[in-house]
């Protein structure tokens, strides 16, 4: 069975919204979310060394984090539910240092958010369901090695679209945007 990728690039360059074919009928429908030779025939030769999931309720917020030691990609997709997801330009000497991009991801259309190293990524469930995440990264995790930026930086203007969010203690502490520029590690 052939399959072919749709790619989207935005005006920050980097991030990519990968659609996959989808096979519909009215039982359903069928997708190859990852196949690595075919990513790689599109050009994203990323070698991926982990996959994690995550199961959240209505109105968590994860983020907005990223890890700088080793530096860390990750493919992204929701596989339940809804979630808005923001990714945050955070490498030094990128021109959209500090822009953020926002895309929703649904259970019900699995496209993938490739999420290159340099950016600060977190995400917001809007379904009363609740939302499952699934992602692949391209390293380790390493603790020591990770940032979380504030959510709700003022100099972001990131359009949350759940004003009062469940968040955890690490994400009510993180830097402001300001914070993190005053010693850049990216």
């Amino acid at each position: 069975m052939a399959s072919n990728l749709q790619i989207q690039q935005f005006k920050i360059e980097g991030p990519l919204l990968i659609q996959p074919q989808i096979f519909k009928d009215e039982r359903g429908f069928f997708t190859e979310r990852y196949q690595e030779e075919r990513f790689k025939n599109y050009g994203l030769d990323i070698r991926f060394v982990q996959d994690n999931f995550s199961r959240s309720s209505y109105g968590v917020l994860r983020g907005l984090h990223f890890q700088y030691d080793p530096p860390q990609s990750k493919l992204v997709t929701c596989t339940r539910g809804l979630i808005q997801d923001v990714i945050v330009d955070v490498r030094k000497n990128s021109p959209s240092f500090g822009q953020y991009l926002e895309v929703e991801l649904s259970g019900d259309d699995p496209k993938w958010f490739l999420i290159p190293s340099g950016f600060a990524h977190g995400f917001c469930v809007l379904s009363k369901e609740g939302a499952d995440l699934m992602y692949k990264v391209d390293c380790h995790y390493n603790p020591k090695g990770e940032v979380a930026l504030k959510w709700n930086d003022p100099d972001m203007k990131i359009p949350w679209k759940i004003s009062t969010p469940n968040l955890s203690q690490k994400d009510e502490q993180g830097l402001s945007l300001a914070e993190y520029k005053k010693n850049l590690r990216t």
